[in-house]
Parts: structure tokens; C-alpha cells; sequence
């Protein structure tokens, strides 16, 4: 959506705010109530009752087709319509983490009676969901992230997100029996821990097939730099480079230049392996169809954050269905399918960790002894700062 039609589609949702306020001025004065009942005050207490329609909102920072971040949401939402009777879902895209998301949510609430919110981009929570969940407190506000803190947060935020990194992990065991170089390369965003987390657990996964493996890793500073990821991909190719993943908002780019430069890819949030037919070998993936639909049937149910029905933290990973293997692409050997599947049951029947000892950063601090692991829920690797022995890189 440009920002003149965005503009027009605010002014319109601000005019019927407008309307509707007037009419409710009427109904004031017409019967002397206190004050009237508008869509967004309603006695559902964000969650539905037998036969009622129930609005779920969601909102995305880039556009739906994105091959990535917001196109992996967008196709969860579509699976809850689908899947769970009664839910209208409205949407609106390309909304940036600005008083804009802030404007987008309450015209979901005022107008289109939304009762559920999922405003998907880190950005959103702190002013604004935060804000709009205090002066709505009957609507529910689900974000996609690991901000919500018990006592300090309205109840009416929950947090969901999963351990992706478990799917990196298997990802790297493909990267790691494909490359011929040991050469692997990672286009980043930023070097915050979600991000440091995945570049860690590929490069594991790879070294666990092949020891010798390196990870090339070059940071944007920026979650879409669409100029930037196709130099960095091309510098990585120009350096010997042989498999490529990120970790943007969308990986269409580095997908892209990977499969002109001839050169193996593995993708991410979604399934990129319609944009490199000779090259992509698989990608780590989010499960949000699995995550939307359960929350929807919760939803329909009557279940509400506010009641305590549905937990304010929603965390899982390959075994709670929040992430998935995208699948093999057609270079992909038999043998690393065989190894790629028994590395992801392990990890699903809990008989494989990931960060185990003995585990070192790539300056040579200990991080795990021999003996000791971190399981993937552990706050340890929520506050990760680090690259480990095999990536070629630097966080500062």
C-alpha cells in the first residue's frame, strides 16, 4: 500500500470515527445514558460467544507477498479463517512501526470491531500496543516477540514466538553435506539474540556433518536492505562461498542472487524454493497456520488472555508445530535428507540438544564446558551476544 492510499484509508476510518462518535452523541442525549456502547466495548471480553462473528485484526510491517516475515503471518491468518468457523479477519499491510500501526489498530477496533489483534512486527509493542491495550482493555493484543512481562504489561497483551533455531539447526545438516567449499555464508539484520541464535544453530548443524565448516557472516543493520543483502550475497559468492541463509525480512534478494551467482541456498520465515529451482535446498520456517488455528478455536471457545485461559507466553518449537522444515529442494541428497530427518526427531523426542559443551565463542571464551548444555528454553540463550568458533564475524 503507498503511503497517499494509506493516507486516504486513514481518513476514511477517521471520518466514520467521526460519524460514529456523533451518533453516539445523539443516542446520549436522546436517552441520558452516561455514555454509549461503542463496537470495541462490547460484553465478549475479547473472546466469542456460541453464534457470534468474532473480528481478528492483523497487521503487518512490509507487504504479504514479501516471501518472508509478513508472508508467513499472512498465511497463518488465512489458515485460522479457514480452519475455524466464525472468525472475519481484516488485515492491512506495509504498516511502519510508527503512530501509523498505532492509527491502524484503533480503526480495526472502532470500526471494523475487532476483539483480537495481532499487530506481527517487534516494533509495534512499546509505545503503541502497549498504549492501545491500555485504553481498550477488553480487546486482546497478541505480539509476535519476547516482551511481555507478568505485573509490568496490561493483561491484555500476550507474547507468542518460537525456538526457530531448532529448524536452523537441521537446516545447517543439509547446508553441511551440500557445500564442497565448507564455506557457508549468513546475511543478518541486526546482532540481537534471536538473530545471533540462528546463525549459531546453522553453523552447528553444518559442523556436525563436516567439523571444518565456517560461517561467513555480514550484517545489513537493517531488517529490509534489499541493495545491501544482494552485495553481501554476491561479496560471499565472489569469496567462495557455495551455500547462503539470512535472517531479513524477506529473503527474496539473497535467494535471488544466489541462484544467478550459481550457488546453493537455504531460506527462511517462509518457503522461498519457488524463487531458485537449482539452488535451494531447504529453509527454516514458521508454523504460524498450526499456532493461528489453535489460537482462533481457543478464541471461539470464549477463552481470553484476560481470563487466564490462554497463557500470556506462548513459546514452542519443532514438537509444539511453532516452526517446520521447508522441503528438500531437488539438489538436496539422499543422504542429507536421511541425516536432516533423524536430526529433527532427535530434537523433537528431546534426544538432541543443541548448545552443548564443549561450546566456545570465536574469540576463545568458554561458553559451555564438556559436560554441560543449554536446553532451548534456557534464559542463557534469550540474552545471546556472542558468534561461536566457526563464524567468521564480529556483533559490534
Amino acid at each position: 500500500m503507498t503511503d497517499r492510499r494509506r493516507s486516504l484509508v486513514f481518513s476514511r476510518r477517521q471520518v466514520m470515527r467521526g460519524l460514529l462518535a456523533t451518533s453516539a452523541f445523539g443516542l446520549t442525549a436522546k436517552f441520558g445514558t452516561s455514555c454509549a456502547q461503542s463496537p470495541s466495548t462490547g460484553e465478549a471480553g475479547g473472546g466469542s460467544t456460541p453464534g457470534e462473528e468474532l473480528v481478528v485484526g492483523f497487521l503487518y510491517v512490509g507487504p504479504k507477498d514479501d516471501f518472508g516475515y509478513n508472508q508467513a503471518h499472512a498465511e497463518g491468518a488465512a489458515a485460522m479463517v479457514a480452519n475455524v468457523p466464525g472468525i472475519r479477519l481484516v488485515e492491512e499491510a506495509s504498516v511502519p512501526e510508527t503512530t501509523a500501526v498505532a492509527e491502524a489498530m484503533r480503526s480495526m477496533i472502532e470500526i471494523d470491531g475487532a476483539k483480537v489483534l495481532f499487530p506481527t512486527s517487534f516494533g509495534y509493542f512499546d509505545p503503541y500496543i502497549l498504549e492501545l491495550a491500555g485504553e481498550f482493555p477488553e480487546v486482546q493484543f497478541f505480539h509476535a516477540g519476547g516482551l511481555y512481562q507478568e505485573g509490568v504489561h496490561p493483561n491484555n497483551v500476550g507474547s507468542y514466538f518460537g525456538y526457530i533455531d531448532e529448524a536452523q539447526y537441521v537446516a545447517g545438516v543439509v547446508a553441511g553435506h551440500m557445500s564442497k567449499s565448507g564455506k557457508l555464508g549468513f546475511v543478518a539484520a541486526k546482532p540481537i539474540p534471536q538473530v545471533l541464535r540462528n546463525i549459531n544453530s546453522f553453523t552447528l548443524g553444518a559442523r556436525s556433518i563436516n567439523p571444518e565448516a565456517t560461517t561467513q557472516v555480514i550484517f545489513t543493520g537493517d531488517w529490509a536492505a534489499p541493495v545491501k543483502e544482494a552485495e553481501a550475497t554476491n561479496s560471499m559468492a565472489d569469496q567462495g562461498v557455495d551455500v547462503v541463509t539470512c535472517h531479513v525480512d524477506s529473503p527474496k534478494v539473497v535467494i535471488e542472487t544466489a541462484e544467478k551467482r550459481g550457488i546453493f541456498s537455504s531460506g527462511y520465515h517462509a518457503n522461498q524454493g519457488p524463487l531458485a529451482p537449482k539452488g535451494y535446498l531447504t529453509g527454516a520456517e514458521w508454523d504460524w497456520s498450526s499456532i493461528y488455528t489453535s489460537l482462533g478455536e481457543q478464541f471461539m471457545a470464549g477463552k481470553t488472555l484476560m481470563a487466564g485461559d490462554i497463557p500470556h507466553i506462548l513459546r514452542g518449537g519443532l514438537k509444539d508445530k511453532f516452526c517446520k522444515l521447508s522441503p528438500f529442494g531437488a539438489p538436496v541428497t539422499e543422504d542429507a535428507k536421511a541425516d536432516a530427518d533423524a536430526a529433527m526427531e532427535a530434537i523433537k523426542a528431546g534426544q538432541l540438544t543443541i548448545y552443548n559443551g564443549p561450546l566456545k565463542t570465536n574469540d576463545g571464551q568458554e561458553i559451555l564446558p564438556a559436560d554441560k548444555g543449554f536446553p532451548i528454553d534456557a534464559i542463557e540463550l534469550e540474552k545471546m551476544d556472542y558468534l561461536i568458533e566457526g563464524v567468521n564475524g564480529s556483533v559490534s
